[in-house]
């Protein structure tokens, strides 16, 4: 799986990815995390905060935080956006 999606059960913006992954048929794995802040360390120690959802993308080297953002890099990068070659990953982190 070259897709990791740290979320939270019942988290919105956590949704809103998973959805899109799911539209796009591209595969992930689910990294269940826990509500507390305090107990995120994992999410901490790949993307330095603890705040979710995550992705990491180990197919283009990406590690992305903020729903917003990550949707714009799934469009882009697995929608019909073109071929790999073509896809952007100098996102602003």
């Amino acid at each position: 799986m070259s897709i990791t999606l740290y979320r939270l059960e019942a988290c919105p913006f956590c949704e809103f990815v998973v959805d899109k992954l799911d539209e796009l048929g591209v595969d992930y794995d689910s990294v269940w995390v826990e509500g507390p802040h305090s107990n995120r360390d994992e999410v901490k120690a790949v993307s330095g905060q603890r705040q979710v959802p995550v992705i990491v993308d180990d197919a283009y080297g990406v590690t992305m935080s903020q729903s917003a953002r990550i949707l714009e890099f799934i469009e882009t990068t697995y929608g019909d956006a073109g071929s790999p070659e073509d896809v952007d990953t100098d996102f602003d982190f």
